[in-house]
């Protein structure tokens, strides 16, 4: 429930600003990745000046916190607004599994757009692929 709120608190925001008002914003979302292992926030061991830049000339989150300690529910949970294991099949999800996320779940990306932004993703997914037919994690 707290996501929920996070997500329509987030949404509010976002539909109350007007057209030339719409900041543009990058979510970097990583596996294994934590608070200390950016240079922006005090890292020492692994340079990462492209992001200490846009952490410099945008906002940074200081206190977050995921859903699972893995990556199908975890992002399961950061698109839908939903606790994963609230739902079945959210657990990691194995090579050519089904979509984890049913067609017509409202998603941070759904909410987006009625905004009038764009949306994408790049990277990892991990959330299902569509079943045996679909392709494999490499596309």
């Amino acid at each position: 429930m707290l996501i929920k709120r996070f997500l329509f608190l987030f949404a509010a925001c976002c539909l109350s600003l007007g057209a030339a008002d719409k900041p543009n914003f990058i979510v970097i979302m990583a596996d294994d990745m934590g608070y200390g292992d950016l240079s922006c926030y005090g890292a020492t061991r692994v340079q990462t000046p492209h992001i200490d830049r846009l952490a410099k000339e945008g906002i940074r989150f200081t206190s977050g916190y995921c859903s699972a300690s893995t990556c199908t529910p975890t992002r399961y949970s950061f698109l839908t607004g939903s606790y994963a294991f609230r739902f079945p099949n959210t657990g990691i999800a194995p090579p050519n599994s089904p979509a984890v996320i049913k067609p017509g779940t409202e998603t941070i990306a759904s909410v987006l757009k009625r905004a009038g932004y764009k949306t994408a993703v790049v990277g990892k997914w991990h959330l299902g692929l569509g079943g045996p037919d679909g392709p494999d994690w490499n596309g």
